[in-house]
């Protein structure tokens, strides 16, 4: 196993020998969900121009590009009702973009460590002609799975927090375990590395530890560090961090789940409730409570996590960080469950989410959203027609509802060519 501290860059443009070295190098971050992801793809996206200076691209327009590919290669259902533009084919024009952008392409989704054998297949075959690198982020159980519960909450689940954790302890032994378990299907790390590593060197697989302390930052090293570039090229100050929400808020939120009616579809919760009562507004209130394992949860997690670093040590892939991190240390507070939350601090975030969400509603209708600005001389008007033209709503979701056509995917990818221009930063 090779091990790496953040700061020992490696030379940009480096090969094991395996490939030919003028090859598209294309950087695959697969996961795992909760590992800092949300962190990274902010600070990505918000110095593209940065990265561009330094050789490394983006493709696609935007983060949920690479959601929408992740969707694709998945082979997601998408509901008729969802407004979203469809998603087949957004795959292929993201890897044509990838591979036609010159230098170093980096495509970062979390939920592509679901992928099953066949797809994951899929998605390599798609980069044979491509120097591949795989990067798996991965954390420590204990602060895991509480995480990894709340997001359930987030997203509309309604599952008690000891139920679900039986489920997964439950559910680990299970040859099938991936099939059974949400859980598992994205943090069963060892599968998801073993499928995503057919045949690409060890060295070119990369698995980046998630400090459990310390400054969000030391991530971004870690993973600056794999690109082969300096982490202070970027500017931090965009960060997104996404923070876990309280205990009271997040049994509230799921208790509001249980009540909330059924025909409201599940897009509709994604994209105006989990934004406004769990990004937005409960998320802002001062934290009286973390969610912590009970400890009979703790001593399996401490067993896992060492069952895990020896896999890891053993299969010698590439390890920027310390593995001793992913073994989590003894509990800090008594454990507190959703049970023993007393009643008022869960009226409290009701009642503050109530008001908070009718003072967000009384400010979009007093304060409507401005008209976007003209643009600042013929040049900036020519470029913001140039836009409109061959990336505007319209013009996106024809493209889009054709995209099962090969020739729609290739001109996908040369409109995105004209208008990224991803040559002006080929070294």
């Amino acid at each position: 196993m090779t091990s790496r501290n953040a700061r020992d860059l490696v030379p940009f443009g480096r090969n094991s020998g395996a490939g030919d070295a003028r090859a598209p190098r294309v950087y695959l971050h697969i996961g795992e969900p909760k590992t800092g992801t949300s962190y990274l793809q902010s600070l990505l996206w918000s110095n593209r121009a940065r990265l561009a200076a330094q050789g490394v691209v983006l493709p696609g327009y935007n983060r949920q590009d690479h959601n929408r590919a992740s969707r694709d290669v998945r082979e997601a259902k998408r509901v008729p009702s969802d407004p979203a533009d469809p998603w087949i084919g957004d795959w292929d024009v993201l890897i044509g973009q990838a591979l036609r952008a010159g230098g170093t392409a980096v495509i970062s989704d979390e939920i592509l460590a679901a992928c099953n054998p066949g797809q994951a297949d899929r998605a390599l075959r798609s980069l044979e002609s491509a120097e591949v690198h795989i990067i798996l982020t991965v954390r420590d159980f204990a602060s895991l799975l509480p995480a990894e519960w709340q997001e359930i909450v987030k997203c509309r689940g309604t599952v008690q927090w000891e139920e679900w954790l039986d489920s997964v302890i439950d559910a680990e032994p299970a040859a099938d375990r991936r099939r059974r378990s949400w859980f598992w299907t994205v943090h069963d790390t060892l599968a998801t590395l073993g499928m995503w590593s057919r045949n690409i060197p060890t060295d070119h697989v990369h698995v980046i530890t998630v400090p459990p302390h310390g400054p969000p930052d030391l991530l971004w090293e870690r993973f600056a560090t794999v690109l082969g570039i300096d982490p202070d090229c970027i500017d931090l100050t965009d960060a997104s961090v996404n923070p876990s929400l309280g205990l009271p808020e997040v049994e509230f939120l799921r208790r509001f789940n249980e009540t909330l009616p059924k025909d409201v579809p599940y897009w509709f919760y994604t994209r105006d409730i989990k934004r406004i009562l769990a990004l937005d507004l409960l998320r802002t209130r001062p934290c009286q409570h973390r969610l912590g394992l009970p400890p009979e949860g703790e001593a399996w997690a401490r067993e896992q996590s060492k069952i895990l670093v020896a896999g890891l040590r053993d299969a010698k892939y590439d390890t920027i960080g310390d593995l001793d991190e992913l073994i989590p240390g003894p509990a800090a507070r008594p454990y507190v469950g959703p049970a023993d939350l007393p009643a008022e601090q869960l009226a409290d975030a009701a009642v503050s989410a109530a008001a908070e969400l009718m003072h967000r509603l009384y400010l979009e209708e007093a304060h409507p959203a401005r008209r976007r600005p003209r643009p600042d001389g013929p040049r900036e008007a020519v470029s913001q027609l140039k836009w409109l033209v061959l990336n505007g709503p319209w013009t996106g979701r024809v493209l889009r509802d054709a995209s099962h056509l090969a020739g729609v995917r290739r001109l996908r990818v040369i409109i995105w060519r004209v208008l990224i221009r991803p040559a002006r930063h080929r070294r």
